[in-house]
């Protein structure tokens, strides 16, 4: 009898929050997501390179990658282990392998969006680099083992801000991209 009743109270635990429709109310001040969209790439696709490596290393932005990232831009030193948080490469590896470059926009934003993942890690290893027109705003996420990083700069944006920008151009190149819209090394 006893047993019976503790079987009914482990039940009743677990499905009175999902019969009552458990719901967590958001935080305040964040909305959902800003909805993306890819769009015909054009001049401005290219306004600063073809590939990843060319934007990266573009002389109107490669200071403004290079604060982007900060410490994360350059490897840990050779035979020290990265501190938990930090990355295991430099971040121009995630860009190694760049896919097309693309224009995405944002909640009425156009960006720039660079994907690219390292040559031998690259399912462990993926990158994206969003630039908004004009070159002033750049925002970009590094996925490491299931880990992700987030980077902001420029006016008015933050990795807070960034973050869902970030995931709504994410999931507008995968709807364009069968899934995935990172680069895909040959076999």
């Amino acid at each position: 009898m006893r047993h019976s009743l503790m079987r009914g109270a482990l039940l009743c635990l677990l499905v009175a929050p999902v019969a009552a429709g458990c719901v967590v109310p958001s935080e305040p001040g964040l909305s959902a997501p800003p909805e993306a969209q890819v769009v015909e790439a054009d001049a401005r696709a290219l306004a600063y390179g073809r590939t990843a490596g060319e934007i990266l290393n573009n002389p109107q932005l490669r200071d403004k990658v290079r604060a982007l990232f900060g410490a994360d831009w350059d490897a840990p030193a050779p035979g020290v282990v990265p501190a938990v948080g930090k990355l295991s490469a430099a971040a121009p590896r995630y860009f190694e392998l760049g896919g097309p470059v693309r224009m995405v926009r944002i909640g009425g934003a156009d960006y720039i969006a660079v994907t690219g993942c390292a040559a031998q890690a690259c399912t462990g290893r993926r990158g994206l680099l969003l630039i908004r027109e004009g070159g002033e705003q750049l925002m970009a996420r590094l996925d490491e083992g299931g880990f992700s990083h987030h980077y902001a700069y420029g006016p008015g944006v933050t990795t807070g801000s960034a973050d869902p920008v970030l995931g709504s151009a994410l999931r507008a190149l995968a709807r364009v991209s069968d899934g995935s819209p990172f680069p895909r090394p040959a076999p």
